[in-house]
């Protein structure tokens, strides 16, 4: 059965006229669409489509909502509606909740860990670096939004695995296309509501 599903997607991309690499498309360390695969690229396994979906609660439009017990994120939009993202969250140990406003946004963010983050992977045999500028190999992918004056991001990854998973150390994780749709909508001082 998967292989004729498999045949059936290369089918229809072939009767659209598209065949082989032309098939794929990658996000590049612009945040531009291209054919050439990043180093280090990793297929997705676990694809969560962004959609728009109806939403009747109390945020105001411009508002972020992470739950990450379901591991979405919700943009509220007007007229009822809102964007829904797939997204990496916190493992146990490092799950939290809270209310805070996006105080800064970078495109292809410099990744400094904390030195609690280095001691505790230095325990475990892998050194992190003190600091790791913006690109395709960094952890902070593409885009990251900076959540009130807390260490935590939504951003992107150069892991697209580990999206709908829980197992960062906290920040909320994207795909790096959907990072970068989110923040071309998100304002400096936006609400962001994290939950459980």
């Amino acid at each position: 059965m998967r292989f004729r599903y498999a045949f059936t997607i290369a089918a229809i991309l072939a009767g659209l006229g598209i065949h082989g690499a032309d098939a794929k498309m990658y996000i590049d360390a612009n945040g531009k669409w291209t054919q050439k695969a990043p180093k280090n690229y990793t297929v997705n396994t676990r694809p969560i489509e962004r959609q728009e979906v109806r939403y009747s609660g109390p945020e105001k439009p411009g508002t972020i909502i992470v739950d990450t017990a379901e591991r979405r994120l919700y943009y509220i939009l007007d007229d009822g509606k809102a964007l829904k993202y797939g997204v990496g969250v916190g493992r146990e140990g490092f799950e939290w909740q809270g209310t805070h406003r996006i105080t800064r946004k970078a495109e292809w963010p410099t990744w400094t860990p904390p030195a609690e983050m280095r001691a505790r992977e230095s325990a475990r045999g892998r050194d992190l670096p003190i600091s790791m500028p913006g690109g395709e190999d960094n952890p902070l992918g593409a885009r990251a939004l900076y959540i009130g004056n807390t260490l935590y991001r939504i951003h992107g990854t150069n892991n697209p695995r580990t999206i709908g998973l829980a197992m960062s150390s906290g920040c909320i994780r994207m795909m790096n296309d959907d990072v970068i749709d989110l923040a071309s909508r998100v304002s400096v001082g936006a609400k962001v509501i994290v939950q459980h």
